[in-house]
């Protein structure tokens, strides 16, 4: 049994870009649908800290803060990960 040898990040990069053009080397088109909203349970303490700081912020609601918080550590941590990655790349 063969196996294939993997390709590294930018063997995969030119192959997309010469193939960009290319109407048959691309797939039907996937759809994603839009989740259901979560609900997310936090302590009572929490939650009144919480209050507090979107009032302070002049936020409609606390969940229209806490949207906006952990949209925001979201953004940091996916930077933090993609920097991570290239310097782990760079490394090897």
């Amino acid at each position: 049994m063969t196996t294939k040898p993997k390709m590294t990040e930018l063997e995969i990069d030119e192959l997309v870009e010469q193939q960009a053009n290319t109407d048959s080397a691309w797939k039907k088109p996937v759809r994603v649908s839009k989740g259901k909203p979560a609900s997310l349970s936090i302590p009572p303490e929490l939650a009144a800290r919480a209050a507090f700081l979107a009032k302070l912020h002049r936020k409609p609601s606390m969940e229209a803060w806490l949207t906006r918080v952990i949209q925001e550590r979201i953004e940091l941590e996916e930077a933090a990960f993609v920097d991570a990655k290239q310097e782990l790349s760079t490394r090897a």
